[in-house]
């Protein structure tokens, strides 16, 4: 999954909210036509806290038909353990080849408990799972070694970028254990994550602009460096200083990017809301600048 941009698609709904499947069937299709190393469907950037389980079966199974084998499906799951296992058993009859275990809702835990909640979903699911650690969740050397030793548990996702911290946890790791880095807006810190062996990394730019994230992978990759630094300096930067102006936009801002693209994604349901004319204006005049940076137009 080092191969490629990490793929998160976004979830498409119709203008009343409703799933719009063949929407999501269109938009997936043209994410996996640019070559990601694996796909994500039903996880934060694909709105996984609000679809309910029939929605989450045809999102995943679409994926999944469409991926047809030639990369990794990997699907979200999540809250706490047994409705994560609801989750669990749709997505392994729908034929995905592993799961992203999303940090638990709302409750602060022990170390124990952290444990324990992947323990649990770990013994009711054929499928592997990668642990995402972010928000509430983050497992410290100890517990982290126990994860290891839960049979099924292949991975780890970060999003904390406590680079220290993590460095420990890969020194400790397994051999084949893998690592992600799942940071917001990854490619801000992709060159960090990388140095302490993390060179893999979830794309929400790949979700609106594969041009722009498949030609920041591979300057990084070829160790391009004034590439990386033109890319960050202009179009990723001013996305993230957008990005932090309204709670949510690193979902709906995304979103709103895929729509002027065309993609058939609709809106975002609530509590996310769509972003202001303003900013709207401001996202339109990036996106076409990034797209500009790589040869490509809006």
């Amino acid at each position: 999954m080092a191969g490629g941009v990490l793929s998160f698609p976004l979830t498409s709904f119709h203008e009343d909210g409703s799933l719009d499947p063949d929407g999501f069937r269109d938009y997936v299709a043209g994410r996996l036509a640019t070559a990601p190393g694996a796909v994500f469907p039903a996880c934060g950037t694909g709105e996984f806290f609000s679809l309910d389980e029939e929605e989450y079966r045809q999102v995943v199974t679409a994926t999944v038909e469409a991926a047809a084998g030639r990369v990794p499906v990997v699907a979200g799951t999540g809250y706490g353990w047994a409705q994560a296992a609801r989750f669990a058993r749709i997505a392994e009859e729908a034929g995905a080849d592993a799961l992203l275990v999303l940090p638990h809702y709302l409750t602060a835990a022990p170390q124990d408990g952290l444990v324990a909640q992947l323990a649990q979903l770990a013994a009711r699911t054929r499928l592997p799972l990668i642990a995402y650690q972010r928000g509430q969740v983050a497992y410290g050397l100890d517990a982290f070694r126990r994860i290891t030793t839960i049979p099924g548990v292949i991975g780890l996702k970060d999003g904390h970028s406590d680079l220290d911290r993590l460095q420990r946890l890969t020194l400790t790791a397994p051999d084949g254990f893998l690592f992600f880095n799942g940071a917001s807006t990854a490619e801000m810190q992709a060159r960090a994550y990388a140095t302490v062996g993390v060179p893999a990394y979830s794309s929400a730019v790949h979700a609106f602009a594969p041009e722009i994230a498949n030609a920041f992978f591979a300057a990084l990759r070829d160790g391009d460096d004034g590439t990386v630094e033109k890319l960050l300096r202009d179009f990723y930067v001013p996305l993230v200083e957008l990005r932090d102006r309204v709670p949510g936009y690193a979902v709906s801002l995304v979103k709103a990017a895929a729509r002027l693209r065309g993609c058939p994604v609709g809106p975002v349901r609530a509590p996310l809301t769509a972003p202001s004319a303003a900013d709207l204006a401001d996202l339109t005049t990036l996106l076409t600048t990034g797209l500009a940076l790589v040869g490509a137009a809006l």
